[in-house]
């Protein structure tokens, strides 16, 4: 019997890649070119006696509000300067970034056909960590300043925040933003929902750049993607026997759902945890939905999280 049961998990598993690889033999033969346009270089490149020429191209990065002054000044300002100095060192060739860009957007437009390719344009920001990267339909923002490296002497930031600012998050982060317009809100405010929610963005992130590893699809180190997975039974336990759940307690996303230095078991082992496990926690939840029941992409994102929890037959692995 247990033979029996091993080759059919073999034939699951051999079936499921062969899926997956015909897809992206699809994917690949989607006609897609992104324009990258570096706004961060014409702006700083660009004599202040021309500024409005840099106005007249981009008049939705000027607020109307904001007095032409106040650009000027920012033109001029040595530690900007120097900011977009740093920046160009390490983006003066900007191909690597945009081959993802467009393999990201092939699959967008295999998933989400009616997608238009948006515009992307590179900017400074002015280390505003909490917009990294904003897409819109017809428009994607990447703060450059902010993908220097974890060790950047520009960065004065605790370390788990610095640890994303690297290269390799630009791309997940544009997916974070994309994730947004397509997920159906949560219903309720229950921690399960939250978890769900977040748990149906880094699905996406599966689905939509396959070949990138779960620490940087989560922002996590592979340590604490270790911990998460040899800890998975007792966070699941916790989170029953304290029947956070269905609770609404308003201080549950900050303990266990938002990006911190770490989660808040009120426990010794804290300071050990990443921030953000019950993030993690939705993902598997999510994941095991999709093993267990045939539905689409679209159908997953705007289910209700009751209903999917339900269906997932979730089991943490012990």
């Amino acid at each position: 019997m247990k033979k029996l049961l091993s080759l059919f998990s073999l034939f699951v598993l051999l079936a499921s890649c062969d899926k997956k690889s015909k897809i992206e033999k699809e994917v690949e033969n989607i006609p897609v070119t992104v324009k990258v346009e570096r706004f961060d270089k014409l702006f700083y490149e660009t004599p202040v006696i021309n500024f409005n020429q840099i106005k007249q191209k981009y008049p939705y990065l000027f607020p109307a509000e904001t007095p032409d002054s106040v650009w000027v000044n920012k033109m001029k300002n040595p530690l900007n300067i120097e900011l977009y100095s740093e920046v160009q060192k390490k983006y003066f060739n900007f191909k690597k970034v945009n081959d993802d860009l467009d393999n990201l957007f092939r699959h967008i437009k295999y998933y989400f056909p009616k997608t238009k390719i948006p515009k992307v344009i590179t900017v400074i920001s002015e280390m505003d960590y909490q917009n990294k990267a904003i897409y819109t339909d017809s428009l994607v923002l990447i703060s450059l300043d902010l993908y220097l490296g974890t060790t950047h002497k520009f960065y004065e930031f605790p370390e788990y925040l610095k640890q994303n600012f690297q290269e390799n998050q630009i791309i997940p982060d544009i997916v974070s933003s994309f994730a947004a317009t397509k997920i159906s809100n949560f219903s309720d405010k229950t921690l399960l929902s939250q978890m769900i929610y977040s748990g149906k963005e880094l699905y996406l992130k599966d689905v939509l750049l396959p070949k990138t590893n779960d620490a940087e699809k989560i922002g996590y180190t592979q340590e604490q993607i270790t911990w998460c997975q040899e800890n998975e039974s007792y966070m699941w336990r916790y989170f029953m026997e304290d029947k956070l759940l269905y609770s609404t307690d308003s201080k549950l996303p900050n303990r266990f759902i938002n990006v911190a230095p770490f989660s808040k078991f009120y426990l010794e082992i804290d300071n050990e945890t990443p921030g953000r496990v019950g993030t993690w926690v939705g993902w598997q939840i999510v994941r095991s939905f999709m093993n267990n029941n045939d539905v689409t992409l679209q159908q997953v994102l705007q289910m209700d999280a009751m209903e999917l929890f339900q269906k997932s037959k979730y089991k943490p692995k012990k």
